[in-house]
């Protein structure tokens, strides 16, 4: 399994995710491929905020995920392309190309919620708060889809 995250800029939802997956999934002792990209190149090169990596080391985990644009080979290397909000799927839906092998989908499908199933971008916000509430919404969504796509077909 292949899976990567994608945001508008791969620096706070999209690499948090590809964390707390990547830490999923040693857990279960599975090994998929995951990487985060943007859809925008502000963050090419640079690490992920500063908010993001602490709300990580809260729980124990890192990131070394120095941030990068998606680029039409991801949308034949990876099996699923999450995007955080409509915006991002929609954008992505609009970038793929006619061999798209990926699924494009909301992360956010796997939090089996009908509400709050948008990670919404914290960045904006103040303080730390919306990247703890974004964290929290990605776990549940990443153990979500790990349990679903484990299961015998």
């Amino acid at each position: 399994m292949r899976i990567l995250f994608v945001c508008i800029g791969n620096s706070c939802r999209s690499p948090m995710a590809e964390a707390v997956m990547r830490d999923i999934l040693l857990q279960e002792n599975l090994d998929w491929m995951v990487d985060s990209a943007a859809l925008a190149d502000w963050n090419v090169g640079r690490s992920p905020e500063e908010r993001c990596l602490t709300v990580l080391r809260e729980n124990g985990l890192d990131s070394n995920h120095i941030g990068r644009q998606i680029g039409e080979v991801d949308f034949q290397q990876f099996d699923y392309i999450f995007g955080m909000d409509e915006g991002n799927v929609r954008d992505l839906l609009e970038l793929a190309p006619e061999n798209c092998q990926a699924k494009i989908e909301l992360l956010g499908n796997y939090r089996m919620k009908e509400l709050d199933k948008i990670i919404f971008d914290p960045y904006f916000e103040r303080g730390i708060h919306a990247f703890r509430r974004c964290y929290d919404q990605i776990v549940i969504c990443c153990k979500n889809f790990m349990q679903q796509k484990r299961q015998p077909q």
